[in-house]
């Protein structure tokens, strides 16, 4: 059996481990794949029953959400702040909220409930022009105002939707594992263009000029213009979970074969590949500074230069399936089935702490 469908498998298990979960109404320590979103002071980590803020310096628990383990409660979703001062997230849990919650406190503002909503909230929203638009694994994007009521009737896009929408400021850029990507026009609350990938896209595009870059399990990078024009500019070897990132001309992506590639939008070449070895990579890259942070599969996190060699490798342990986070001068990781939920490393690569959720 190949790299690519045993992975499939694996997260697919992965995701169905995380519903029995909410089932069992137990405290999992690390034995999840987690969400992590991060300001300068606090990191938000959805981490199975509960949603944890951790100070950024210390790595100690600032405070949890609920008070008590709820069985039909879950999280998963990366946790969103949003400009008037709410960090949003939905469960994918046997019950499906959508929560607002005090980011200082961990306090809860609202919680709803949708009744049209048939399955998890696995995907971050995205908040544009006071308004939530909240992606759901039964395939409708749900149109929220800023207290959590519908605005709007729901989009339905078919497929499951597992990714945030992005914006280029006047059109919306949803992907979904039914093999598309959908341009929505938020005046009208409706779809434009859908643009068929020829393999699921589980992970957000990334804004460009003119359009948006998007990787699927067709082993492509397209490029998707406004306009619903699009091609493929980038190939790969094996399948692109993660985002690619757009960093000035280059595009950096990387693929589940754990090649990591640079590439130049420019020229339409390559700069440089980085091969990890088999190591898969399903994280998003993440670009910061002078350099490129890598988290794979194995449990390894890199940080490369911008000429693609190793600056360091660390091993974190477990598997790293969550894209790292910067905050201030500090990178976070959140390792799944690890000894510990979420560390800091500095830019040379020195742990500062690990945070573990108390038992």
């Amino acid at each position: 059996m190949n790299t690519k469908r045993l992975i499939l498998i694996s997260m697919l298990a992965l995701l169905g481990s995380l519903v029995l979960s909410a089932c069992s109404g137990g405290r999992t320590v690390s034995n999840n794949w987690h969400g992590l979103a991060a300001d300068a002071e606090r990191a938000y980590l959805s981490n199975g029953s509960f949603v944890y803020a951790i100070d950024v310096k210390t790595g100690n628990q600032i405070w949890q959400y609920p008070a008590a383990a709820d069985s039909k409660l879950l999280f998963y979703a990366a946790p969103v702040l949003t400009a008037d001062g709410q960090l949003l997230i939905g469960s994918a849990g046997t019950n499906h909220p959508f929560i607002s919650l005090d980011p200082a406190t961990g306090k809860e503002k609202w919680a709803e409930s949708f009744t049209k909503s048939k399955a998890a909230w696995l995907a971050s929203p995205l908040v544009f022009d006071n308004t939530s638009y909240a992606p759901n694994t039964d395939g409708f994007l749900y149109i929220l105002d800023m207290n959590g009521k519908e605005s709007a009737a729901p989009i339905e896009l078919g497929g499951a939707l597992w990714s945030a929408p992005t914006t280029d400021g006047k059109s919306l850029y949803v992907t979904s594992l039914d093999h598309h990507v959908h341009i929505i026009d938020p005046a009208n609350s409706a779809a434009n263009k859908s643009i068929d990938l020829g393999g699921a896209a589980p992970s957000s595009p990334v804004i460009a000029d003119g359009g948006a870059y998007v990787g699927s399990f067709a082993s492509t990078v397209e490029f998707i213009a406004s306009d619903g024009g699009h091609k493929v500019v980038a190939k790969a070897e094996n399948w692109i979970w993660g985002s690619p990132v757009l960093d000035g001309a280059t595009l950096y992506y990387a693929d589940l074969k754990g090649n990591i590639v640079s590439f130049d939008v420019a020229s339409g070449k390559q700069n440089w590949n980085a091969a990890q070895k088999d190591d898969a990579v399903v994280a998003s890259l993440l670009v910061a500074g002078d350099q490129i942070y890598v988290a794979t599969e194995s449990g390894n996190f890199i940080a490369l230069d911008r000429e693609g060699k190793i600056v360091w490798e660390k091993t974190v342990g477990g598997s790293l399936y969550t894209a790292p986070v910067v905050s201030g001068d500090s990178i976070l990781v959140a390792p799944y089935q690890a000894e510990f939920a979420l560390a800091a490393y500095d830019k040379d690569g020195k742990q500062a702490w690990t945070f573990t959720p108390a038992k």
